[in-house]
């Protein structure tokens, strides 16, 4: 590693950095605390699938999880799984349905009135493919605009905006930006219909 990428991690906090979608090592100052976040979070997820009886203490949990309020007009069914937890942010009135998966490292932006499927798997973070750098962690940020609905058991990946009004369809694996007011399908989704708005 060049001196010039080890004074940037030393000068700039790691979340920050993350934030920036700067790739992230094994060998990072920061990783130790990273580290720590990640373990507090996969301790609290579990608790939270394992003891909560109603939405209510869902959004409670989850709220300590990302350490912001989640409003109440948002419901989350549980199982929920999330690996970091501080880099997501739900708007309102957003419904998460059973046995989603948030790896929200690079950060995921839920917004308003947005409908989840069961068993959607919202990824923001990658590897390389150089197989001797792939330890390393790259975020990318996802982004779901309001009003839109993921269809069950769809995969969303890094870097992903899903537009206004889009449809993903159930199943697809989303690996470009979504256009607003579309319905995209398949694997890789593609745009099936245009202008759903009404």
């Amino acid at each position: 590693m060049d001196t010039k990428h080890q004074t940037t991690e030393s000068n700039t906090d790691i979340f920050d950095r993350m934030r920036a979608g700067e790739v992230i090592r094994k060998d990072d100052p920061g990783y130790d605390q990273f580290w720590q976040i990640v373990a507090r979070t996969i301790r609290l997820c579990t608790q939270m699938n394992a003891q909560v009886t109603d939405t209510d203490q869902v959004r409670e949990r989850l709220s300590e999880i990302t350490g912001t309020p989640i409003d109440e007009s948002t419901t989350i069914f549980p199982p929920f799984y999330t690996n970091f937890g501080r880099f997501t942010t739900l708007g309102k009135n957003v419904f998460i349905n059973h046995a989603c998966s948030f790896l929200d490292m690079g950060g995921i932006t839920i917004e308003d009135d947005v409908l989840i499927g069961p068993r959607v798997n919202i990824t923001s973070e990658n590897h390389p493919l150089d197989p001797s750098d792939r330890q390393a962690l790259i975020p990318r940020p996802v982004h779901i605009k309001r009003n839109a609905w993921i269809g069950a058991g769809a995969t969303i990946l890094p870097g992903v905006t899903v537009g206004e009004n889009a449809v993903v369809a159930a199943g697809a694996v989303v690996s470009r930006d979504v256009p607003a007011n579309t319905v995209v399908a398949g694997i890789p989704a593609k745009v099936v219909k245009d202008n759903v708005v009404s």
